[in-house]
């Protein structure tokens, strides 16, 4: 069966929400809306919608219109295995100890690694991608250099891929979080498959806002793999949340937007320790330094 995807640009959040929210009445209806801030520094906004019916093209043509955005554009989707097209695709990582990889390649996991399953689902964090790629290196890195995390916590988890990690190589229990209530019914499944179940605590927060999280600070490891903007916002409670010779690792950053994060963190009394970059993508390794 065809399915459709409908996609404009607008500037401004509140009518990029307000489009979106229009979008969610159409007949027929779209299974899913998304409103998502481009990273590229435009001050754009993308509006985007999934059909299994061909969306009717005069009433988006009439909202672009009356919100200001660009004509949508229409397009019909192939047909698709996903799930053998994933797996196609999403070929084991390996960053520093740690092999990411999925259930169709477990006779691939080598001796000597440190193994994070991760299944292909609605939420991100596989490894492949570069944020995660930094990350796991960054938690390596630090480990390699004689650093143990005793209260980690990751947030905007995922899959928990990073939360699985710290697990992994060190005893106590990690605090993953995310805004999304898919993204952590994800994470606790793969805990679960992971056998860290009981070593991995999975709550819906957006940053720290969970009592959880708050009872738990001042933690000595923060992950945030997430965006910039998001990012800049964290700043003041990741400095209220970071333990004096603590340590965060933030991506989700393209490679020009990396000062502007720098500076914004060393302005909260959190500095570079390293960064890097992978393609696009620029990870950093920040410590909140004792004066």
């Amino acid at each position: 069966m065809p399915t459709y995807t409908a996609l404009t640009t607008l500037p401004g959040k509140a009518a990029a929400e307000k489009l979106g929210e229009a979008m969610e009445n159409l007949i027929p209806e779209p299974t899913g809306v998304g409103v998502f801030e481009l990273e590229d520094g435009s001050g754009l906004w993308e509006v985007g919608g999934y059909f299994t019916q061909s969306p009717d093209e005069t009433a988006l043509m009439l909202l672009a219109t009356a919100l200001g955005a660009n004509a949508f554009v229409v397009s019909e989707l192939p047909e698709t295995d996903w799930v053998a097209h994933v797996r196609r695709e999403l070929a084991p990582v390996e960053a520093g100890r740690f092999f990411v990889y999925g259930s169709h390649d477990a006779e691939k996991v080598p001796d000597g690694v440190e193994p994070l399953l991760i299944e292909a689902a609605m939420a991100f964090g596989t490894g492949h991608h570069g944020t995660t790629l930094g990350c796991l290196r960054a938690l390596d890195r630090l480990s390699e250099g004689g650093f143990t995390g005793h209260n980690v916590a990751d947030i905007g988890c995922g899959t928990a891929v990073l939360a699985m990690a710290a697990a992994r190589i060190w005893p106590e229990t990690v605090l993953a979080s995310d805004i999304d209530e898919v993204a952590v019914e994800v994470a606790r499944s793969n805990a679960a498959a992971n056998g860290l179940a009981d070593r991995i605590r999975c709550v819906e927060a957006a940053g720290f806002d969970h009592p959880e999280l708050k009872g738990a600070a001042p933690f000595d490891l923060v992950f945030a793999n997430i965006l910039k903007g998001p990012l800049l916002a964290l700043a003041p409670d990741m400095a209220m949340h970071l333990k004096t010779g603590g340590y965060a690792i933030l991506s989700g950053i393209l490679n020009e937007q990396a000062d502007e994060v720098i500076d914004v963190y060393s302005q909260a009394g959190i500095n570079l320790v390293h960064r890097e970059e992978i393609v696009d993508w620029t990870t950093l390794t920040l410590g909140r330094i004792a004066p």
